[in-house]
């Protein structure tokens, strides 16, 4: 919330618009990174960070249009190392190919970006980890091949392994307390899979943890819409889970968490709490995920429980969870949790935001809704709206802001991903969402960022809004 440059009064088609596009090699399914003042090759530059799907990060000079500060590929095609096709998972919810699909993460105290890429390997399948030197791009330890198994019975086995072939990883990377949480889903719902969270040292990258949500079961992927585990102050993990397999309710059950909110310890990922909508088993057998959507962290509340998590899933109810007594699962309503209000959203693929005491929703084919937060309860009908609907999937809404002024939400609207068509680059006033500023469609010809990835979400800072496409980062900020 430091956005000085970017406000209400110069976010419009007049002063702000596209500056310029650098093309990549493949996909941006993950959001840019940015990191101020690195030094690159003897010279300062503010830095932004992509990945592709064709299994490339970037680091672009993020004031000017110019040639890769560096490009790391992880494919070697002469020694058999590409990228996974869509035929290869038999899956096209991705195409042609996997590479990097999640958001990396950065420590900025270390210097070091985490990544996690897909490749296929002279017929074998494998996700790795790199922890490289945001300056030069390479390795500063040996990447680590993500691999690990759980006791269980699920899928018939006495043994439960991760296979790579047979997960997605789409979670964003969450970096809390010296430790890198991974989260991975499926491919088009491709049994067998499961959820699985693995928790590695940020300094070593050996294994610490790992968590698996159905061991006795199946499914219950990690999806979140691109959006990543959360962490408290504790450095307590926070993961929504899809449709699987769900036994809180069975004496000595809590070890198969399909469609919950759930509470991980740190680095070790034992689960120490979970939230399960009482609907579970109809959420489930309509392929209501609650899992869509991600889970937001909220800011301290004075009045009731302090802590408290929110979002909503495919069904549209929002949850409003007391992250230290979550509730568990209570078969006839949700009247153990903070709150729930059934219908508040339409299907949520995406993360809301938090600003000022208002909480943001976008969902599939709906408008951006804003909901304000009193004494620890949200109100049951959004505060304000837009007149504007966005489409399949509904992006994930962002704020740019000077500490408590100028508030900005903006969201990227992709609906027309599967089609080639443009992102759109919205931006509203986060007083009163009703209020649009400025939209890249009021001067196509200039402000057009390239054709449009689902899921893809803008970063705002210093004066800058970074937009991953199909094709490469566009970059807009106040024209000159």
């Amino acid at each position: 919330m430091n956005e000085s440059v970017l406000t209400p009064a110069n976010v419009n088609t007049t002063t702000f618009g596209l500056l310029f596009s650098v093309p990549v090699d493949g996909q941006i399914y993950a959001q840019p990174l940015y990191v101020p003042g690195l030094n690159i090759g003897g010279t300062v530059h503010n830095t932004v960070f992509v990945a592709t799907e064709h299994d490339s990060v970037y680091a672009f000079d993020a004031d000017t249009p110019s040639p890769p500060l560096w490009q790391t590929s992880f494919m070697s095609p002469a020694a058999g190392i590409t990228t996974v096709s869509s035929a290869d998972v038999n899956c096209t919810v991705i195409t042609p190919e996997i590479g990097i699909t999640s958001t990396p993460v950065i420590d900025p105290n270390s210097g070091t970006l985490y990544v996690v890429a897909a490749t296929k390997e002279n017929g074998t399948f494998f996700h790795r980890v790199h922890a490289l030197d945001v300056m030069t791009g390479t390795d500063k330890v040996p990447p680590v091949v993500i691999q690990g198994n759980v006791p269980g019975t699920g899928d018939g086995s006495a043994n439960v392994s991760f296979v790579s072939l047979q997960h997605l990883q789409r979670a964003a990377l969450l970096l809390s307390n010296g430790a890198l949480y991974i989260a991975f889903a499926s491919y088009c719902d491709l049994t067998p899979y499961h959820g699985w969270v693995f928790a590695y040292d940020a300094q070593t990258l050996a294994q610490v943890g790992i968590f698996n949500d159905t061991p006795n079961g199946q499914r219950g992927g990690i999806w979140q819409s691109g959006g990543g585990p959360a962490a408290d102050a504790n450095g307590n993990v926070y993961v929504m889970t899809g449709n699987g397999t769900f036994d809180g309710a069975s004496p000595g059950g809590s070890n198969d968490f399909g469609d919950s909110f759930v509470k991980l310890a740190p680095r070790a990922l034992t689960p120490s709490d979970f939230f399960t909508p009482f609907d579970q088993a109809t959420l489930e057998a309509n392929d209501g995920d609650l899992g869509s959507g991600s889970p937001l962290l909220l800011p301290d509340q004075g009045v009731g429980p302090p802590h408290l998590m929110v979002s909503a899933g495919k069904e549209g109810t929002i949850y409003l969870v007391d992250r230290d007594n979550m509730g568990k699962f209570n078969p006839n309503n949700n009247g153990q949790i903070v709150q729930s209000i059934p219908g508040a959203v339409s299907t949520l693929f995406s993360t809301p935001a938090c600003f000022q005491n208002t909480v943001y929703f976008v969902g599939s084919n709906d408008a951006l809704r804003a909901f304000s937060l009193s004494d620890g309860q949200l109100g049951t009908l959004p505060a304000s709206t837009t007149t504007t609907s966005f489409g399949h999937p509904g992006p994930t809404p962002v704020i740019s802001a000077d500490g408590s002024n100028n508030g900005i939400v903006w969201v990227l609207q992709t609906n027309q991903a599967e089609t080639n068509g443009p992102a759109v680059l919205h931006a509203f006033l986060a007083a009163d969402v009703s209020t649009e500023l400025y939209n890249s469609n009021q001067n196509p010809g200039r402000d057009n960022p390239g054709p449009a990835v689902k899921f893809t979400v803008p970063s705002v800072i210093n004066g800058k809004v970074f937009v991953g496409t199909q094709t490469q980062l566009s970059v807009f900020g106040l024209l000159h």
